[in-house]
């Protein structure tokens, strides 16, 4: 390299990375001459090095600024499984770690600590080379591609600090707030289960409460509805923290607290009519009869209309009567709802009128270029087979006959179900091989297959559209997902490997998200959990919650939590649940 070479490599450098101007460079010329450039500045060092960062005429080509907001489920998998050197990626999260969701009910009453199920991300950051600012995003500007970012609340700086970046890739991974429906009083006096800061406070309230329960000159009445612990919602949520809470008063609160266990109670409320029910209905008759046998009071039909300090009320559905109770501790865990710079954002872009942020099937947010949005934060809309059946028709109809024989049915079978999913789940749930049988079906022996009788034949095949459940095995495929087409994206703008594009010419660049669900688990208590696996396996007892063991350690996402949760279940095996109020 020259030396009129590398003064124009550096000059360029300096202009694109002016934070490279402190570098130290020795000189010297002996013989033909060289020069040894000492820094430890990686943007310099590609740019002498690396012939890939520059273009045609020598100069640094500029990295997409990627900036990824959040670092749960779907972030830190994105963030994961992201491998291309061609993106610069800024984090920006009010929360340093990644927390293991499904393990927050075990934190509730000492079974798990709270730091046994977190992970920190600087440490992904720094083998990765990102960056990551402790910040929480409070206002998106779309249209001029810039984030508006204030620091985390509670910090022991004084005041907040607040600064603006740029993106030209947004990946909105924020999660989702509990949803409490505007109950009056619920923001004010119940507890959430969504963080590990929620897992804390219920713990410390539950110790509160035996501890003010054990106290003298008490009545029994008041010792009653100090322990009396209320759960809002049967959904998965709801029915483990009820397990655990139930688990620690039969094993450890009759050894701790013995004079006051007779008095302690909890409640279960369910709006609908059964508890868990998005699982098999084995598993919803199992778990009431078996919450029922262990004295869990579960009320279905009963929606919460108001919380106060000291009542919950609840309007009966079978008799629309008001009843109240005093109680506690409520925890709510009914649903979750869009966060406010979500919502904010949602106007912006023309989905105001929406419940929840909606993407296409790439992930890519509807009416926003160059914005994904993953996990809990947004909703795929997925596209009906009868919007596009007359594109698909004449996509298949090369000859424009018309008709359609097998062949060409065959050219667009594929790309059909790749990119309707909906289809193979109408196949599957009709017991039909493929698309040829359900035509066959449909239409008979006849071999030429016209428009009508094409929309005939997939008239039902929306019907099994739906919305995928905003669980963490979602937001974690979604996350690697996005990270692999990230990974390709200069290889499939040459070479698209998508399906056809029914409504334009060539294909889409990528394969469409599909969600493949390698089951569900629900821990009832007393060392027994339901699973409900693929092929409509549904196990339920101490063999499922030996399996729940396994399945939980292996997902946990380094070999330092896989050991200290591992080392939380042993001691509480040995010595029983901490009760301290740290």
């Amino acid at each position: 390299m020259s030396f009129h070479s590398f003064y124009q490599r550096a000059s360029s450098l300096f202009k694109a990375y002016p934070s490279t101007s402190k570098i130290l460079l020795l000189s010297t010329f002996s013989g033909g001459g060289g020069v040894l450039v000492y820094s430890d500045s990686d943007p310099l060092k590609r740019i002498l090095h690396a012939d890939a960062t520059l273009d045609s005429d020598g100069n640094p080509i500029r990295k997409k600024k990627v900036v990824v907001l959040g670092s749960g489920w779907s972030g830190y998998s994105f963030l994961s499984y992201l491998n291309n050197p061609n993106y610069d990626v800024q984090v920006v999260s009010p929360r340093n770690f990644f927390l293991f969701t499904p393990l927050l009910p075990s934190v509730t009453n000492g079974t798990v600590e709270a730091r046994s199920i977190v992970e920190p991300i600087r440490g992904l950051m720094r083998k990765k080379g990102f960056e990551y600012k402790e910040a929480e995003c409070v206002k998106i500007d779309a249209s001029n591609k810039k984030i508006h970012c204030r620091s985390k609340e509670g910090s022991s700086l004084k005041g907040t600090t607040e600064f603006d970046m740029d993106y030209d890739i947004l990946i909105l991974a924020v999660g989702a707030k509990p949803n409490t429906f505007n109950t009056p009083g619920v923001e004010e006096h119940a507890y959430f289960l969504k963080e590990a800061e929620d897992a804390l406070n219920i713990r410390h309230s539950v110790i509160d409460c035996f501890e003010r329960a054990s106290l003298p000159n008490l009545t029994e009445e008041e010792r009653k509805k100090i322990l009396h612990f209320v759960v809002v919602g049967g959904g998965p949520t709801g029915v483990e923290f009820s397990a655990e809470l139930h688990d620690f008063l039969v094993q450890d609160v009759a050894k701790i607290y013995p004079k006051v266990q007779e008095f302690t109670k909890i409640t279960l409320l369910e709006a609908g009519d059964h508890i868990l029910n998005m699982f098999d209905k084995r598993i919803t008759a199992f778990a009431e009869e078996k919450f029922q046998r262990d004295g869990i009071d579960l009320k279905t039909g009963s929606m919460v209309v108001g919380v106060t300090a000291d009542e919950i009320s609840t309007k009966e559905r079978e008799t629309g009567k008001i009843v109240s109770e005093p109680y506690g501790m409520v925890v709510w865990s009914t649903g979750i709802g869009s966060r406010p710079v979500i919502k904010d954002f949602m106007q912006q872009i023309g989905q105001g009128q929406r419940r929840v942020l909606a993407t296409d099937e790439w992930l890519r947010v509807e009416g926003c270029d160059g914005v994904y949005a993953l996990g809990d934060t947004a909703t795929i809309n997925q596209r009906r087979v009868m919007e596009d059946i007359a594109a698909i028709f004449n996509k298949a109809d090369k000859g424009n006959t018309g008709t359609l024989n097998k062949k060409d049915f065959n050219s667009v079978v594929k790309d059909i179900c790749q990119r309707y999913p909906q289809v193979e789940l109408y196949l599957k749930k009709n017991k039909l091989k493929n698309i040829a049988n359900l035509l066959k079906s449909a239409n008979g022996e006849d071999t030429q297959v016209n428009i009508e009788k094409f929309k005939q034949a997939l008239s039902e095949v929306d019907s099994q559209m739906k919305n995928l459940p905003a669980t963490a095995q979602v937001a974690s495929q979604q996350g690697k997902y996005l990270a692999k087409c990230f990974n390709k994206m200069e290889k499939c703008e040459k070479k698209p490997e998508g399906p056809l594009r029914f409504r334009g010419e060539g294909r889409h660049r990528f394969q469409p998200f599909r969600y493949r669900h390698f089951g569900s688990f629900a821990p009832l208590g007393g060392e027994q959990t339901a699973a409900e696996l693929p092929g409509d396996w549904v196990s339920i007892g101490h063999s499922s919650q030996w399996l729940w063991y396994s399945v939980y350690a292996s997902k946990l996402v380094s070999w330092r939590t896989r050991m200290l949760v591992i080392s939380d279940w042993t001691r509480r095996f040995v010595f029983g649940r901490d009760s301290s109020s740290i």
